[in-house]
């Protein structure tokens, strides 16, 4: 059960997903401790977590300049130097919906994704003076 544990532990993050080393053959509760994990990050709570982390880095808020990146490999996911906290949004939140493992895990993260769209909708809208 330990092993377990830890093998669950040290495979669920978003970086191994994204270099590739995901795990295809996983345990239920290996699905159901990341869908809980990635539905933490999402939705209105997920928004809330975003903004204080990335003020806690000091990250610039938005930069129109700056892209989201979209060749992530794990390397380039970890390196966080032009990171803005929205390009976060592009980068990670947005695509966790998709990545979800369970039927309950992906019926939540419907709706607290369409909120994540909805906020990043408006958030443009104001910040290009629009709203």
């Amino acid at each position: 059960m330990k092993i377990k544990i830890l093998n669950i532990i040290k495979g669920m993050g978003f970086k191994e997903e994204v270099g590739g080393l995901a795990n295809t053959n996983y345990s239920i509760e290996f699905g159901v401790v990341q869908d809980a994990d990635r539905l933490d990050a999402i939705g209105a709570i997920g928004i809330a977590r975003c903004f204080t982390f990335g003020g806690s880095r000091h990250r610039v808020l938005h930069d129109p300049r700056i892209e989201p990146r979209s060749d992530l490999s794990k390397e380039n996911y970890m390196n966080k130097e032009e990171q803005t906290t929205v390009n976060h949004f592009h980068e990670k939140l947005l695509k966790l919906k998709d990545l979800m493992k369970t039927k309950a895990g992906k019926e939540r993260a419907e709706k607290r994704h369409k909120f994540m769209e909805d906020f990043l909708k408006e958030f443009y809208e104001e910040w290009d003076g629009r709203a």
